[in-house]
């Protein structure tokens, strides 16, 4: 079965808007998870589209064999329905920029991957990465874009390799601004969302 967006959640849209935020939910929640976020990013059209995997009233971005551990083709039809839902509901001339909490962060990460010249900005919160190689990886080292990638001190839900891997792709193809933040575990807080503002902000400049 091919996979498909069908429900999303969106505030401030205009049909001509300059730039759009997507949030991207994590494993386990829906589109309405994130969007609070948004008030941190005032006058901003955004959009938070539900992952099409149902898990029973919870939802996810793919499937696979370890959940922290997926590969570029576990991630396929996810990215390819994603793709497919921005075409058609954010306009092509808006400044897109892209917000994944955990597996969210993981989507974010791969679209910014798959079309890099479509991004204006990525906001990584406490997430990971595909593992694999694409074609685009090349374009995207070429380019270095400046993304943020935030997590808490405390978070036990990735593991470390995971980091590890996600930090060392970072370094390689990006110009990535990396904050630690003591005391946070596999959340968001304040702290994050002052920094994720103002690199939102900065990017849209």
């Amino acid at each position: 079965m091919t996979l498909a967006i069908t429900k999303f959640s969106s505030g401030d849209t205009e049909d001509n808007a300059e730039h759009a935020v997507l949030f991207l939910h994590g494993y386990g929640a829906d589109e309405n998870d994130l969007p609070d976020l948004i008030s941190f990013l005032p006058d901003l059209p955004w959009y938070s589209p539900r992952a099409p995997i149902d898990l029973g009233g919870a939802y996810s971005w793919y499937k696979a064999e370890d959940l922290l551990k997926p590969t570029v083709t576990d991630l396929a039809e996810s990215t390819a329905a994603l793709w497919a839902w921005i075409d058609e509901y954010i306009p092509q001339e808006s400044k897109l920029v892209l917000s994944g909490f955990s597996q969210g962060g993981l989507m974010a990460t791969q679209l910014l991957r798959t079309r890099p010249e479509r991004i204006s900005g990525t906001v990584i919160l406490s997430g990971f990465m595909a593992l694999g190689d694409l074609p685009t990886d090349s374009q995207l080292e070429q380019a270095k874009p400046k993304v943020i990638y935030c997590r808490g001190a405390e978070d036990q839900r990735i593991t470390k390799e995971a980091i590890a891997t996600l930090n060392t792709w970072l370094q390689t193809k990006t110009r990535a601004i990396t904050k630690t933040y003591p005391g946070l575990g596999h959340s968001v807080d304040e702290r994050v969302m002052r920094d994720v503002a103002q690199y939102i902000t900065s990017q849209l400049s």
